[in-house]
């Protein structure tokens, strides 16, 4: 009897990888080995690329035969995130980029031309904002800003030069939630693109593709990487419309370089653990301070008062860790508040691990005009707090400092 030869095991885990959960997708999804073998995710660190004769220099250029070329658009380590972002959000294609905002102006460079029109979201960034008003508007890109919840305010600032309609939801620092389908369907009877910021939920809670969406934007440096090290941004969509954003990024130079991109790799491992236990905390958090007499009105999805609670639940499995709050009193009250506090800390990030308090209107929403502010809803006296994964008793015995000082 002649025995048969042992299975081999594959090169990859691709065959292994189908149909598996996101918990899998996260730890395993996009992996390349090299003939090391190596367990972990190598860093590629490295400009250039040697090749075997002038003749496969040449195809590799031309694109004649796949392979790597210049760091600066095909790296194997930022090919491993990419993938893995994409099989996380459930589309077939991803790029990297060197920060979230070159994502965007990647993207938006590859789908605009002058003479088009953007609808955005009047409750975005607000160095979003900056992007289509203060540098497209130059190249004859014209931008309409609307709540993200009026749907009606959407259809009536559609014309026949839209091209994009962006959306940030739940959105910074309100956590407005916007309805997907809605505006999805009002995108294709205007032939236009919807772009979703999905940095607040992640794929973890919320997958913006399967709800409408044609592409998807991410800063990276939030909740993907997790703990505060590293710049970077994604755009996830369809296969031709990341190729064109590729060929954008391999001209114009916002590249995710290899080291972040390892780091980003590594942080999505952990992604939905580390979601939903933001998510548990804030909701925590949110839930004390509705209760404090020194807070006039907390913003957070999680509350079953919140004006989106109700959609949140349909579009998201969980209410993510970015809240914000007004305190009683004005924008000097909210300063003394945030000073007062000790354990959380003063910076305008969000996603880490540790819990971090910023003052909206004066930070990362100061560069617009006040008008902008008030259509957005940035009041004076409004604090964001991104809640990280500390014990929710020591935050709470940290923010009564604030109210202390009110």
């Amino acid at each position: 009897m002649t025995e048969s030869a042992p299975p081999q095991r594959h090169a990859t885990e691709a065959e292994a990888l189908a149909g598996a959960a996101f918990d899998t997708l996260a730890v395993r999804a996009g992996q390349r080995r090299s003939s090391e073998g190596e367990h972990a995710e190598a860093i590629f660190a490295t400009s250039s690329y040697v090749f075997e004769s002038a003749a496969a220099a040449a195809d590799r250029f031309s694109g004649a035969a796949p392979g790597n070329v210049y760091s600066r658009y095909t790296n194997p380590t930022v090919a491993m995130f990419e993938d893995r972002l994409a099989a996380l959000e459930g589309a077939p294609a991803a790029v990297g980029a060197a920060s979230g905002m070159g994502a965007i102006l990647s993207l938006m460079m590859t789908l605009l031309s002058a003479g088009d029109h953007v609808v955005c979201s009047r409750s975005v960034f607000g160095t979003t904002i900056g992007l289509f008003s203060r540098y497209l508007e130059k190249f004859g890109v014209e931008t309409s800003y609307v709540a993200p919840t009026d749907i009606e305010a959407w259809k009536n600032a559609i014309c026949d030069r839209t091209r994009v309609l962006f959306v940030e939801t739940p959105s910074n620092p309100l956590c407005e939630v916007a309805d997907l389908p809605a505006l999805k369907r009002l995108a294709q009877q205007a032939g236009a693109r919807l772009v979703v910021d999905n940095c607040f939920c992640t794929p973890a809670l919320q997958r913006p593709l399967e709800l409408g969406a044609d592409l998807v934007v991410h800063s990276a440096t939030k909740y993907l990487d997790g703990q505060g090290r590293c710049i970077g941004g994604a755009v996830v969509g369809d296969e031709a419309t990341i190729a064109d954003v590729v060929a954008f990024i391999r001209t114009c130079g916002p590249s995710m370089s290899p080291f972040n991109a390892w780091v980003f790799l590594k942080g999505l491992e952990t992604l939905r653990l580390r979601m939903l236990a933001h998510s548990d905390n804030a909701l925590a958090v949110a839930e004390w301070l509705q209760a404090q007499p020194g807070i006039q009105r907390v913003y957070y999805a999680g509350l079953p008062t919140h004006p989106g609670h109700a959609l949140a639940r349909q579009q998201q499995h969980a209410y993510g860790g970015v809240l914000s709050f007004e305190v009683a009193g004005d924008q000097a009250a909210a300063w003394r508040f945030i000073d007062a506090t000790r354990l959380v800390s003063l910076t305008a990030n969000l996603g880490d691990a540790k819990t971090t308090i910023v003052h909206p209107a004066t930070t990362t929403h100061g560069r617009l005009s006040a008008e902008q502010r008030r259509d957005a809803g940035v009041a004076d006296n409004l604090i964001r707090l991104a809640v990280g994964l500390e014990a929710p008793t020591d935050l709470l015995d940290d923010l009564r400092l604030g109210l202390a000082a009110i």
